[in-house]
């Protein structure tokens, strides 16, 4: 009798052991699922803004850094006033148009380019519209430039921490808007 309790022991004890690895692995094997097979999000994953204004579809593709407790504006070695930042984060960003687009005078036909952002500490900040596409964002070649657009450059009223680009309808037509940090860019255009 005595042995016969021992092997029923032993075999709920074994029992409850595969029982709880099983449940372990399964867990593992949905954490790692949900968190990409073990990997860690990208710290400026890429976001896309798809936007219809005036009959124009516009697309712009951009890696999205996060603040991190960082001085950026003129803090980061790549964005220091005078210079000309990549306007996000890894690749390029691009930017798409289906039909021209008019920034007060400045025209950018219907087709895919490439947006950087010549920063001034004096807010003159300018949005820059490069003909060379699938570049690293760090790869900037002034001699590819279409045309470079005046931006209004004001304070937001909290911090932004992941950088944002939005297109959206204003007066007769519509603006691209940077934000990040305590800024705030803005580019006007009209579709035509």
């Amino acid at each position: 009798m005595t042995i016969s309790r021992s092997l029923v022991r032993g075999a709920a004890a074994l029992a409850a052991v595969s029982v709880f690895s099983v449940s372990a692995a399964a867990q593992g094997a949905m954490g790692n699922m949900q968190m990409g097979g073990g990997q860690k999000a990208p710290a400026s994953p890429r976001d896309s803004v798809k936007a219809t204004i005036a009959g124009a579809e516009i697309n712009v593709n951009y890696g999205r850094p996060s603040k991190r407790g960082r001085v950026l504006f003129n803090g980061l070695g790549d964005m220091k006033w005078g210079m000309v930042w990549r306007t996000g984060a890894n690749e390029a960003t691009h930017f798409t148009t289906s039909k021209t687009l008019d920034f007060g005078g400045k025209v950018v036909p219907a087709g895919t380019y490439t947006l950087f952002t010549k920063l001034e500490e004096n807010g003159k900040w300018e949005l820059i519209v490069n003909k060379q596409t699938k570049q690293w964002g760090t790869a900037y070649d002034a001699k590819q430039d279409l045309l470079r657009i005046p931006m209004t450059v004001t304070s937001n009223n909290a911090v932004v921490e992941k950088m944002e680009i939005q297109v959206k309808p204003a007066g007769k037509g519509g603006e691209i808007v940077v934000m990040w940090d305590t800024y705030k860019a803005t580019a006007a255009f009209t579709a035509k």
